[in-house]
């Protein structure tokens, strides 16, 4: 018998995706700020500047449009850059960048560049950083063609998805949440291949699908358990990749239970939610008992404070609340 997978944290299986990615590619470098002397702000890159040395992990200036912008050139020019962005909100000094320069160069040149970029960035709320520094933006970057937007909620997928986004000949945008960071389970030794096309269902169900990504993820786990306590049966989806959205598996999963509640830690209006709401509803109508509900945050800015904040995000007892109603009576 194999020796059982050693537990490692979702920041330490990041880490060490960007050090195997090093090691098999001379091409792969990182760049951003405060990576490489201060290790990361969230120490994902602990120990990388000491190991790759400068030229591969590279602190760059306060400027978010420039070294995003340097990415695409060595991108283009044959490198696979890794630009980590500190948090999402400090992503739209560099959208213009992300949006018409990597999303179109293929299209507007024809075909004849390709820009083999991976963009990485923290998102989300709950972690009392308040207004400006709580969003939740992967509905805003899937919905730009021409890039492949992934949303890690596991260690597994923490660790495995880096090199297969650097594998892709078009830019990579992946959305690390930042509650995630201190997430620790096991990871078996050699570490799983990821498919980075598919959404997966972490818990199977027969009353109601769940849709979840990133740190939902976890919430409708929750809500799965206490679910079960009450005779309800949630499978829970996992998207993961949220740019193509997997369409078979809503199907398939919609298929099986009948009833979907879709959560999404953005606003409600104009959400990745809405999203796969109208899709469920366009390519699964005739198999659904009941209409979509959707579990998404309160429409003002994340306030501060801790309760006040708990407030406005979804919660395991929301979902519950939703799913509940979704089911029905029962009996």
């Amino acid at each position: 018998m194999g020796a059982a997978p050693a537990t490692t944290t979702y920041r330490e299986a990041l880490r060490a995706a960007h050090r195997e990615a090093m090691q098999r590619d001379p091409r792969v470098f990182l760049v951003g700020e405060d990576v490489g002397r201060y290790g990361g702000s969230f120490a994902v890159s602990l120990g990388l500047l000491e190991e790759f040395g400068e030229d591969r992990v590279r602190d760059a200036p306060l400027s978010e449009a420039a070294f995003t912008g340097a990415g695409i050139g060595a991108a283009i020019n044959g490198m696979r850059p890794i630009v980590e962005i500190m948090t999402v909100n400090f992503s739209l000094l560099a959208l213009d960048q992300v949006l018409n320069n990597a999303a179109t160069l293929r299209h507007m040149s024809g075909g004849q560049l390709s820009v083999p970029l991976v963009i990485r960035m923290t998102t989300g709320a709950g972690r009392q950083l308040a207004a400006q520094h709580s969003h939740s933006l992967e509905g805003w970057y899937a919905h730009i063609p021409g890039i492949r937007v992934l949303a890690p909620a596991t260690v597994e997928d923490a660790r495995g998805m880096l090199w297969q986004a650097l594998q892709d000949p078009d830019p990579v945008v992946i959305f690390e949440h930042g509650s995630l960071y201190n997430l620790s389970g096991p990871l078996p030794d050699p570490p799983p291949v990821v498919d980075i096309a598919h959404a997966a269902v972490r818990r199977p169900g027969t009353d109601v699908t769940v849709v979840a990504y990133g740190g939902c993820v976890g919430k409708a786990l929750t809500a799965a358990d206490l679910l079960a306590a009450q005779g309800i049966s949630a499978e829970v989806l996992d998207l993961r990749v949220l740019r193509p959205l997997d369409d078979a598996a809503l199907a398939a999963s919609v298929a099986r239970t009948h009833r979907c509640v879709v959560v999404d830690e953005a606003w409600r209006t104009g959400s990745l939610a809405a999203e796969v709401s109208a899709r469920v509803m366009e390519q699964s109508f005739w198999e659904l008992d009941a209409p979509v509900e959707r579990v998404c945050s309160v429409e003002v800015p994340v306030p501060y404070a801790q309760h006040l904040e708990r407030a406005t995000l979804p919660q395991p007892e929301t979902i519950v609340e939703a799913a509940v109603r979704a089911v029905g009576p029962r009996g």
